[in-house]
């Protein structure tokens, strides 16, 4: 997922940046643990608002300390709105999928959304996109089918809504590719913060007492508060070394290494839940990460040929 090319970076820093990406693919999946922990009895809505909240509360001191404005172009508002409603959309499908699915399942088909990239980027963008990777993305939609196969018959409709993960954050990294070249990294994560936050909490004052258990809120009780405030601490800290990483090392480094966040997925799920896929699941996440390897091999091969 990740698209963001890097200046020539030294060896020094590139070392740096994978151990921050490999910082991202730890932490990550501890947020939807944290979410999925939360689900048990807070609304999704709720979980969904404070995972914003917290990232928005996080990122505030640091604007200050950075010295960095709070203002915001006017050219850059309608893309920095667009870009929290479709973070917002997939983290909402992710959390109420997995209150459900095993975490390492609906990862698993979060991960088409490379593929859709690429498919968009030559489709509709006019990329250019050789046949082999276009191919590759055709594999790894097949391997989600696998992956969708038994969740869909342990689950029912509940395993195609990582699709709409999968959907929303591929439009938002094709977002994110023009914002994160005009905005600073702190600014960018604390404005979508903000602006989610301001869309969540209208919705969940709305449909107070509606007695919907998606988007009813309730007052958390005992543990639900540190899952609450786990979700928005994970998610901002490992987004952050994402961003970091990206800085620091070229792309094409790093995006292999974001797989490791599958295996990870699958530890928690089978530590804390219990949970862990069967074979024909198992099967689909193998398909998914080779297919997304060969993709990114295919992609570094294509710019060693492109004259400089």
């Amino acid at each position: 997922m990740i698209t963001t090319p890097s200046p020539a970076p030294t060896p020094d820093r590139v070392l740096t940046g994978v151990a921050l990406m490999l910082g991202f693919c730890f932490t990550a999946p501890l947020l939807d643990v944290a979410a999925k922990l939360a689900s048990s009895t807070v609304p999704v809505g709720q979980i969904t608002a404070a995972r914003f909240l917290v990232q928005c509360a996080l990122m505030a001191p640091f604007i200050w300390i950075m010295g960095l404005s709070l203002k915001v172009a006017r050219a850059h508002v309608p893309t920095l709105v667009s870009r929290a409603l479709l973070l917002l959309f997939a983290t909402f499908c992710f959390i109420a999928a997995i209150r459900v699915m095993p975490l390492a399942d609906a990862l698993a088909i979060v991960f088409v959304a490379p593929f859709i990239v690429l498919l968009v980027g030559k489709f509709h963008l006019g990329e250019e996109v050789g046949p082999r990777r276009v191919g590759a993305a055709l594999v790894g939609f097949v391997g989600v089918l696998f992956v969708i196969q038994p969740s869909f018959a342990n689950f029912g409709a509940v395993a195609f809504i990582p699709l709409g993960t999968a959907l929303a954050f591929a439009f938002y990294i094709l977002v994110t590719r023009t914002l994160s070249r005009q905005m600073h990294p702190v600014s960018l994560q604390f404005h979508t913060g903000l602006i989610a936050s301001l869309l969540c909490i209208p919705i969940l004052l709305l449909m107070q007492g509606s007695g919907s258990d998606l988007f009813d809120p309730i007052w958390p009780v005992g543990l639900a508060w540190l899952w609450l405030i786990g979700a928005g601490f994970f998610a901002t800290i490992s987004h952050m070394m994402m961003t970091y990483a990206l800085s620091l090392a070229p792309s094409s480094s790093l995006a292999p290494l974001q797989y490791f966040e599958l295996p990870v997925a699958t530890f928690f799920g089978y530590l804390i839940f219990n949970d862990f896929p069967n074979t024909l699941s198992l099967t689909g996440i193998v398909i998914i990460i080779g297919a997304g390897l060969y993709m990114i091999h295919r992609e570094r091969v294509t710019a060693r040929t492109i004259p400089q």
